[in-house]
């Protein structure tokens, strides 16, 4: 999970949900980060499929930024990433698209301002 989305989403994860539900925040870490992404295989291809997935389902915002900035973490590119988006348009249709894309644009020019302001 470190390598897909950094400490801090870990950290916040954890304590977003300790008072009202700890096994909750736990359970997410130790399944799909423990036993999901930790098995043999490529993180990049399951950043793009986690984008995939997120933009089909539409009202996941916040997952998808999170996958977004995960799928950078683990080498995939904007071109790379815009792509996956793009593919996305015959089967899950333009507003599912344009609300994916837009924040796939979001996570570019927050990451673009950071890069900078280093």
């Amino acid at each position: 999970m470190r390598l897909v989305d950094g400490d801090k989403v870990t950290e916040n994860l954890l304590k977003a949900y300790n008072e009202v539900a700890p096994d909750f925040a736990r359970y997410l870490v130790d399944f799909a980060f423990g036993e999901i992404y930790a098995r043999k295989g490529d993180l990049k291809q399951r950043e793009i499929v986690a984008i995939a997935s997120l933009a089909t389902m539409g009202g996941c915002d916040a997952q998808l930024e999170t996958h977004v900035h995960g799928a950078f973490n683990v080498g995939l590119n904007e071109t790379e990433i815009v792509e996956t988006v793009m593919t996305l348009i015959p089967y899950i249709g333009f507003p599912k698209a344009l609300n994916a894309m837009a924040v796939v644009k979001r996570v570019i020019e927050k990451r673009r301002t950071r890069d900078l302001s280093s």
